[in-house]
């Protein structure tokens, strides 16, 4: 048997998006995954700036009996700057489409990143590995779980100078979250030692 995996509904979603030029970028544990340590995931988070225009499209390239959407869920979110999730049926693997907020970090979010090709399995935009970082921290600071942090070292870790130190801290005193970025500064130093 042929099981249904979560970069499936990740490539889905990327494929509609990118045919209906709706500009988004991969976030979340798909993409700490992509740029840190493998884990498991069963849902995928999207990024996205999806206009009420596309609503009626997606919901009919995602419908019964794989998919399930809700039109009203997807008018809301885009309404209100929130998510909505398209859910596979068969596996319940869901993708969160996270709209994009009109903030400075928002418009960086949506327009940084990077193209990642794993052939034959996922060809997707994902966001930058220092705004995954400090999305995560921003989670973890809302009283996210500790995976944020564990997440965020793991990032660090193995990107290693491939990251833009000086955004990171730039933009973790903008946002608030450089005592987060610390702690896991700190804990990547025990753990050297």
């Amino acid at each position: 048997m042929n099981e249904f995996k979560p970069y499936e509904l990740m490539q889905s979603v990327v494929d509609f998006l990118e045919r209906e030029s709706v500009p988004y970028r991969i976030v979340g544990s798909m993409a700490s995954i992509i740029y840190g340590e493998p884990r498991f995931t069963n849902d995928v988070d999207i990024l996205v700036d999806l206009p009420e225009s596309k609503i009626d499209l997606l919901c009919h390239q995602f419908s019964p009996p794989d998919y399930y959407v809700s039109p009203d869920a997807a008018r809301e979110a885009i309404a209100a700057r929130k998510q909505f999730n398209i859910i596979h049926l068969p596996s319940g693997f869901k993708a969160d489409l996270i709209l994009t907020t009109d903030t400075e970090f928002g418009r960086l979010d949506i327009s940084q990143g990077r193209r990642i090709s794993n052939q034959g399995f996922f060809d997707a935009l994902f966001a930058s590995p220092e705004n995954v970082i400090l999305k995560k921290l921003i989670f973890f600071q809302r009283g996210g779980s500790d995976k944020h942090l564990r997440d965020c070292a793991s990032i660090l870790l193995v990107q290693g100078s491939d990251i833009d130190q000086e955004y990171l801290r730039d933009w973790s005193e903008k946002l608030g979250v450089a005592e987060e970025l610390k702690i896991v500064a700190d804990r990547l130093e025990e753990e050297r030692d």
